[in-house]
């Protein structure tokens, strides 16, 4: 079940989604879905309990997507990469990215809460 919610989005983020849609060939309607479920779906980092954040310092991409990203970067750079395997390797690039930013929060909070040492 769906439920239709009309939002005023600030123009600064209206932007930034019409910019991701553009970039990803999507509507904005699904950027914007895709957003709010990663924030609905995620914890925030600072409500993780101490091992919770220690875990999230070690994720990486598993080895099947990681084998296929570099797969499908490999295609890009011989320039060979169709239209589905583009809009697939923007996908894995994507969750490549927030993850990493997920793990540097995570890193931060574990650096503030003192369980590891500074990374600078």
């Amino acid at each position: 079940m769906s439920q239709t919610v009309t939002l005023n989005l600030p123009d600064a983020i209206a932007r930034r989604a019409r910019a991701e849609a553009e970039r990803s060939h999507r509507p904005v309607e699904d950027v914007l879905l895709g957003w709010i479920d990663q924030l609905a779906t995620e914890a925030p980092i600072e409500a993780m309990n101490d091992e919770q954040v220690l875990s999230v310092c070690e994720t990486d991409l598993d080895p099947g997507q990681q084998s296929e990203l570099s797969k499908l970067l490999g295609l890009q750079q011989e320039g060979r990469l169709v239209e589905t395997s583009r809009l697939r390797l923007e996908a894995l690039m994507t969750h490549y990215r927030r993850g990493l930013v997920r793990k540097a929060r995570a890193l931060k909070e574990a650096v503030d809460r003192g369980l590891i040492p500074s990374l600078g």
